[in-house]
């Protein structure tokens, strides 16, 4: 030994003795060390699957239905959980962990609410319940909460009574084993074959197809509730169609036939608003994020949600990309990654994607291409790199950025909505780059809020202060197009009412606003041969828009412009009371020059909408608090 080594090993006997010493006098000497491991659970085999349910949920009904049917098909007893409310929040705090983001508590929750109910109220026992259900769900291992989910369900079950109640993950980096419940994967009880997947991507698209064509034609029904029936016998039809076994490409066309009988009125003059955001936030459909989407509907807004097939769409781009990068970089074990391996990695994640977005088109087609397409995402990824390094992982990454620039360049939105929980990394990283985006795009209006399970009336007033500016937008686009062509609104409906095509639901409108009314003006000066005469030089600026939206807002009572009627009584005092009035007179006759309609019926300060409810109604979410600071409050 050299006396280097020698020096070593007589430290490491030193520290060794001392370390000894201290864990005596803190009495920690005879402590054993327990490690975690993870539960072996009750196996899922093949022979069980007759025999047992999987439970699954996260998506929208219509993907949960179409899952559900399409999966059945193929010889599996499956069961959505209902979509996730209020009750199974308060039972998700309950038996989680503190600290946890809403959708695990949502999520954690409604599952042990479930099995609550089939024991209460079903009279199954617990070891009945364990023997017959299972539950999957998806699991990563990601920089936010999400990585936790796993442990929060078994967690909340051990605490609620069903310790042991069977749990399968499905993680991209583990596989099928993983997903089965086994280390044989052909001996698991779910089969992740090609006939498993392709069933799983019929059944998204055509519930992203199906939601898509809800949002974009129910603001415009004429009669009340018939886009939600032809959804409902759509939803149906293809269930029926999936759990059979045949080609859906047939029912498609049924479809299509279905919906363009709907009659709208297209004239209506409604903003765009597009929700984005963290996957399960902007994705369910029920208290998990105040009922955004149908509520904003309520308030006079066109939504247009994300679809879930555009997630999967990006995961493929972001493998292409990533393969791009590890070019040549040695792996862990310091061999370099093959030249013809990646070749053919590559090869097949392009194959794959172009499969996936070119069978998302025929479906489109075959619904006569009304739902809107997949976006590029190699044009979302040039937009968001200025701003949001692609490599930053964690929700929807850099897309959340992209898309909101996207919605402004290519028109498609009036505003963006940012939807995530309360303390979300991934969402809360991407917004901190939206006041740059905003900065430089002073027409984008966007809005981020985090859902928490309350404070419901404070978010719904900052994002109906927003709406009002979006209204404004809209406004202001329908009323310049409609003096570039030279004439007014009842010329324009009377030519809409006398073209009973121009009321079809399925119909195809120029691309050339983001107003859907605005667009359908461009079709009918098109058809009476009117040229464009008036462009106009510039757009109103965010201020103005702003102080358009505000004015609207008060004089429909909203509460998150109280303060200004505060400053105004406070101001009188020093003033006099008659300047006051003056102020006010002045400011009533201003806001009414700017709000009416040229028609002279006005419905939420918008040409083209009729109000079919008080004031008191349109403003009834807005009237318990504040509005944030969305709106300039104090």
């Amino acid at each position: 030994m050299t006396p280097n080594d020698v020096m070593e090993a007589k430290v490491e006997e030193e520290l060794k003795a001392y370390e000894a010493q201290l864990r005596k006098e803190l009495g920690l000497e005879d402590e054993e060390i327990n490690q975690f491991a993870k539960p072996i659970e009750h196996r899922f085999l093949k022979q069980s699957r007759e025999t047992t349910t999987v439970l699954f949920g996260g998506l929208t009904i219509a993907h949960d239905q179409l899952i559900k049917r399409a999966v059945a098909g193929l010889g599996y007893k499956v069961d959505p959980l209902d979509v996730p409310d209020n009750e199974a929040l308060t039972i998700g705090k309950e038996f989680g962990n503190r600290g946890q983001c809403n959708p695990t508590y949502y999520t954690v929750g409604n599952l042990v609410k479930h099995l609550q109910g089939l024991r209460d109220n079903e009279g199954m026992t617990i070891p009945e319940i364990k023997e017959k259900y299972v539950f999957l769900t998806a699991g990563a291992c990601g920089p936010c909460r999400f990585g936790m989910y796993e442990a929060e369900y078994r967690k909340a079950l051990r605490d609620a009574g069903f310790d042991g109640f069977r749990v399968l993950l499905f993680e991209q980096s583990k596989g099928i084993s993983q997903a089965a419940g086994d280390s044989e994967a052909d001996e698991g009880g779910i089969d992740f074959n090609k006939d498993f997947f392709m069933a799983i991507i019929a059944a998204v698209m055509a519930g992203d197809l199906l939601n898509d064509l809800g949002y974009q034609i129910r603001p415009y029904e004429k009669k009340v509730g018939s886009t939600d029936a032809v959804l409902e016998k759509a939803k149906q039809m293809l269930g029926d169609t999936m759990e059979a076994g045949e080609k859906i490409e047939p029912t498609f066309k049924k479809i299509r036939t279905l919906f363009d009988e709907i009659e709208c009125d297209f004239t209506r003059v409604k903003p765009r608003v597009k929700i984005t955001g963290e996957f399960w936030a902007m994705t369910t459909e029920g208290d998990g994020n105040y009922h955004m989407a149908r509520w904003l509907e309520s308030e006079g807004a066109q939504v247009q949600v994300e679809p879930v097939s555009t997630w999967v769409d990006y995961l493929l781009y972001i493998g292409k990309h990533d393969l791009k990068k590890a070019w040549g970089v040695p792996d862990n074990d310091g061999n370099k990654f093959s030249h013809v391996k990646a070749m053919k990695t590559y090869a097949l994640l392009s194959a794959l994607k172009m499969y996936f977005r070119g069978r998302y088109d025929k479906y489109r087609k075959l619904l006569g291409m009304k739902a809107f397409a997949l976006p590029d995402q190699k044009k979302i990824h040039k937009l968001a790199q200025e701003y949001y390094n692609i490599d930053l992982r964690g929700g929807e990454g850099h897309m959340e950025v992209g898309k909101n620039i996207y919605s402004v360049l290519e028109k498609k939105a009036h505003m963006v909505i940012s939807v995530k929980p309360f303390g979300c990394m991934p969402s809360t990283q991407s917004d901190g780059v939206q006041s740059k985006v905003v900065n430089d795009y002073p027409e984008c209006i966007f809005i981020p809020i985090e859902t928490s399970g309350d404070g419901e009336v404070n978010i719904k007033s900052r994002v109906q202060m927003k709406l009002y500016e979006a209204k404004v937008r809209c406004r202001e686009e329908f009323n310049r197009v409609l003096e570039g062509y030279g004439f007014d609104v009842k010329q324009f409906r009377e030519y809409v009412d006398a073209n009973p095509e121009l009321n079809k639901a399925l119909i195809n409108l120029p691309h050339e606003e983001v107003g859907v009314a605005s667009n359908l003006l461009h079709m009918v000066a098109k058809k009476m041969k009117i040229h464009y005469s008036k462009k106009a030089d510039k757009l109103m600026t965010a201020e103005e828009v702003e102080r358009l939206a505000r004015e609207a807002a008060r004089a429909e009572g909203a509460k998150c412009v109280a303060q200004t009627e505060a400053d105004l009584e406070a101001k009188a005092d020093a003033r006099g009371a008659q300047r006051i009035e003056d102020d006010k007179a002045e400011h009533d006759a201003q806001f009414a020059e700017d709000a009416c309609c040229s028609s002279g019926d006005c419905g939420d300060s918008l040409p083209g909408e009729v109000k079919e409810r008080s004031i008191e109604e349109t403003v009834k979410a807005s009237t318990g608090g504040g509005c944030g600071d969305s709106c300039g409050c104090e």
